[in-house]
């Protein structure tokens, strides 16, 4: 076996919805001995998805946070929802691993969430192994995902193992480096691997695949070329040495096969997490801000650095209260020491730490670098935000989230459950970045908008059922925005008497369109001379406070371009209300003239669907304003992608289920806003 670290490996399981990546982690805490019984998501008995509505729905929903140990090796085990309406429970997770295992179905393949997981995962320099499931269902096939994870994911895949046998036949699998056959017991629920000689019908495909392994790891080692080459034996050692070094360069991604559900094939996924990836230690230097200097430093990744912590989770715990999952990247962060929220300059005090295993906890007295765990007592802490000593504030990179584009109106039944209603909304806030609760100003209603359908029906049923709360809830409503098509240049004077003195000023602001997805921008033309700086960042504040608040329908506006070309005041009577005012008001009269329009999310549709009702999926996309972007031949169904307008996919999932009779099934994530055009 490889020499390897004796340390940490911090891992995420991810994959499309279905693929098996909790039953896999549940067959890793049952080998590992942490659970003393096999938890089914059939069965609704899954440690790992431990929530109600989880176990109710069969899926996973939060990322649940769990440490196992396997050859004396600590593994943070972090299992991420494959449903894209949760992204940001992924997108957080993969920010705090070092290395993540990719579950793939040996049927369906490299399914459209897998591709969406795998892109968040290159986003942040992940490196990973894969994992090829199933591999007892019909239609399963093993060479076909291998190409299609080559193809889509323009990966470079190398199998370490083969399965012996596929379907119904499946028996186990070849190890391609110790050229041997291996087979699980199914008494003592596959926890015990019998290893035997290749027998002779197997070994043709054994020897052609054992080459290829030989081929592509020439690439990355001069020793191996020289051996394969001369027909000299490659050992184990360096085998393994040649895919740990090409792994945490992200250049390879070592692959292995199983069926989780029949308890074959978990334990060389574990073997493989601990020889091929990394140890926190082996990562670069993590970049920083430091708060003070204002200037990028890189941290290294050891004890006796200066404490840093990212806090990639919050969770509300009814008797714990906020639980704050983070990865300490530095230093060492002791249970009862104070710490310094970085982002809002805030001290709080660490009164516990806990290591989590889903839903259970172990109290610890310290995390140290390289650690995951929960800290209690941090009540002002938000997800993204950096703990740091007070004399060494540095920032870590924070996280970008979605935004939300589907709301429902919210409102309690009772005067009573009101205050119940907010707290736990704010709670859910918290805990979730791509959540966002507003009132409307009009109507004094609870404004809730979420990823997605299912994103806010879990939400609303939270509140409901966990936090007990008695509510009315409206029907879904597309979140919008506005936007400008047309230059225009505004004067605007402000004047009035407040508190018994004068206050006026006058700006003149030009707006203009920026291309699609660019954002809000402000610039100022002006020198210090012509305006005070003071008066200039007066004229910022009331122009960024008025984008939010949208042109003609109250939708927040986005990709306009305001920019300050004149101003005129009074020494005497010039203030900062004054020029805020005149540039609050100033920037909606020019938008009103701009030509405004109103822009719709549009979302980017995968629908799976068998091959005879194909025409039937493609004709109701159609209806619904959808534009087909490109279709694939699958081997057990049809891959139809599109581009539709959210306001017309509501009920699709009840749509799809009749047009395929139960066997579609679809993924939904947001694309960009367009202009609305009906």
């Amino acid at each position: 076996m490889a020499e390897r670290s004796k340390a940490v490996r911090n891992i995420g399981i991810m994959a499309h919805i279905d693929a098996g990546k909790t039953t896999t982690t549940e067959r890793i805490l049952f080998y590992t001995h942490k659970s003393h019984r096999i938890g089914e998501v059939d069965d609704g008995t899954a440690t790992m998805d431990w929530m109600t509505q989880e176990q109710n729905r069969g899926i996973t929903i939060v990322s649940a946070a769990t440490t196992c140990y396997w050859d004396n090796t600590q593994i943070n085990i972090i299992d991420t929802p494959g449903h894209v309406d949760f992204t940001a429970e992924v997108e957080r997770s993969l920010r705090v691993l070092d290395g993540a295992v990719g579950v793939f179905c040996a049927v369906g393949g490299v399914e459209p969430q897998s591709e969406t997981v795998w892109r968040q995962a290159d986003r942040y320099g992940v490196p990973r192994i894969a994992y090829v499931n199933k591999m007892d269902r019909i239609g399963a096939d093993f060479f076909a995902v291998i190409k299609e994870i080559s193809d889509k994911l323009k990966a470079v895949p190398i199998p370490l193992c083969i399965p012996i046998g596929t379907e119904s036949e499946y028996e186990g699998n070849i190890d391609l480096i110790m050229m041997q056959e291996m087979h699980w017991d199914q008494d003592p629920e596959g926890s015990e691997i019998r290893y035997s000689d290749i027998r002779d019908e197997h070994r043709p495909v054994a020897d052609e695949w054992r080459d290829k392994l030989l081929d592509s790891l020439s690439s990355y080692s001069e020793e191996i070329t020289d051996l394969y080459l001369e027909g000299e034996p490659v050992g184990a050692e360096l085998i393994h040495k040649t895919l740990r070094k090409a792994t945490i360069a992200k250049e390879i991604v070592p692959v292995l096969v199983g069926s989780s559900l029949k308890n074959k094939g978990v334990q060389p996924v574990l073997d493989a997490v601990l020889n091929y990836l990394p140890t926190p230690e082996e990562l670069p230097p993590i970049h920083a801000l430091h708060g003070k200097k204002n200037e990028e430093i890189e941290i290294q990744r050891n004890d006796k650095e200066h404490l840093s912590a990212l806090v990639f989770k919050i969770q509300h715990d009814r008797e714990m209260g906020m639980l704050c999952y983070l990865r300490v990247y530095s230093g060492v962060l002791k249970s009862g020491t104070a710490v310094l929220i970085v982002n809002d300059r805030k001290r709080e005090r660490v009164n516990r730490l806990l290591r989590m295993h889903a839903n259970h906890h172990e109290q610890i007295p310290e995390l140290r670098a390289g650690d995951i765990g929960v800290a209690i007592g941090l009540k002002l802490a938000r997800t993204g935000e950096t703990l740091a000593s007070e004399g060494y504030p540095i920032i870590l990179e924070d996280m970008d989230f979605p935004e939300p584009v589907i709301s429902v109106a919210i409102e309690p039944k009772t005067m009573s459950d009101q205050e119940k209603l907010r707290s736990s909304l704010e709670n859910l806030r918290k805990e979730d970045p791509t959540f966002a609760v507003k009132e409307n100003d009009e109507t004094g209603q609870l404004i809730i908008s979420g990823m997605g359908e299912l994103h806010l029906d879990v939400l609303v049923t939270r509140v409901l059922e966990e936090y007990k709360v008695e509510a009315n809830v409206g029907k879904p409503q597309v979140t919008y925005r506005e936007s400008i098509t047309k230059e225009f240049t505004h004067t605007e004077t402000y004047q009035r008497t407040l508190a018994g003195k004068d206050h006026e000023a006058t700006v003149t602001l030009r707006v203009e369109p920026q291309i699609r997805g660019e954002g809000n921008h402000f610039e100022s033309e002006l020198s210090g001379g012509r305006l005070p700086a003071k008066f200039q960042d007066a004229v910022r504040r009331g122009v960024e406070a008025s984008f939010p608040s949208g042109i003609i329908m109250g939708y927040p506006s986005v990709d306009v371009k305001v920019t300050l070309t004149d101003a005129k005041y009074q020494e005497a009577s010039a203030s900062d209300i004054a020029f805020e005012a005149a540039s609050s008001l100033g920037y909606d009269s020019a938008c009103r003239n701009a030509y405004p329009i109103l822009l719709e999310p549009i979302m980017e549709v995968d629908v799976m669907c068998p091959a005879e009702q194909v025409g039937d999926v493609i004709s109701n996309l159609s209806q619904r304003g959808g534009h087909i972007e490109s279709m694939e031949s699958r081997p057990s169904y049809e891959l139809v992608r599109a581009k539709a307008p959210l306001v017309n996919m509501f009920g699709y999932s009840t749509t799809l289920r009749s047009l395929t009779q139960g066997r579609g099934t679809f993924s939904m994530e947001f694309s960009h806003f367009a202009e609305k055009t009906s």
